[in-house]
């Protein structure tokens, strides 16, 4: 039986072996964790020309076409999330390799948005700065309840930024070309539109996925 090789790319904090379940891959298979990056072309396909299967880490490392051309023995290319932008789908369809993502969950940037949003209102890292400095309690936190949150798109993490607001009692308006009245009551959420949005929204968060709209 031929093995196979999985290269795991751009693995910064070195962290895919221990945190990723391979349990899944063939029994054999070899998997093989970069942390460093390579921008440069040809030395991107010298490192893989070996490989059966890549898996890029986000959207760290483009495959193009040409770099996609390159790579005659490659039979699988994944991505962590459900989606890459820096993937030419075009490419790898014509080439007849398949594409996949891995199943996204959605709390990772959920609680990323709200720690960003409590850490802006509240003044933490400036706060946490002046305190190290000898200094404290130099400015007034805002609290959330009463506030109207603005959410551009109401997909899998916009809802779930959507849930947590209505815990913290906030009013929730939103806003999408193509979100209806019915969906946005589903996220105890308000239709608006664009422009009343950013009239009345305290916070503004984005969660629309990259396009040309």
């Amino acid at each position: 039986m031929t093995k196979l090789k999985l290269a795991v790319l751009d693995d910064y904090q070195g962290t895919a072996k221990d945190l990723g379940d391979w349990s899944s891959l063939p029994p054999g298979t070899t998997v093989q964790f970069f942390q460093d990056h390579i921008a440069d072309e040809d030395k991107l396909v010298e490192r893989l020309k070996d490989f059966d299967m890549v898996m890029g880490m986000r959207e760290r490392t483009p495959f193009t076409r040409t770099i996609l051309s390159r790579l005659p023995k490659l039979r699988l290319l994944m991505t962590t999330g459900l989606r890459n932008a820096s993937f030419d789908m075009e490419a790898a369809n014509d080439l007849g390799i398949p594409v996949c993502g891995a199943r996204g969950a959605g709390e990772g940037p959920t609680e990323l948005t709200w720690g960003l949003i409590l850490s802006l209102l509240r003044h933490i890292h400036e706060e946490d700065k002046r305190s190290r400095e000898g200094t404290w309690g130099t400015t007034v936190g805002v609290g959330l309840k009463g506030k109207t949150l603005g959410l551009i798109g109401l997909g899998h993490i916009g809802s779930l930024v959507a849930k947590v607001g209505a815990a913290f009692d906030m009013n929730i308006i939103a806003w999408s070309q193509n979100m209806t009245a019915e969906r946005a009551k589903e996220c105890q959420a308000t239709l608006v539109d664009k422009e009343t949005l950013f009239r009345e929204s305290d916070i503004v968060s984005v969660h629309l996925v990259l396009s040309d709209r």
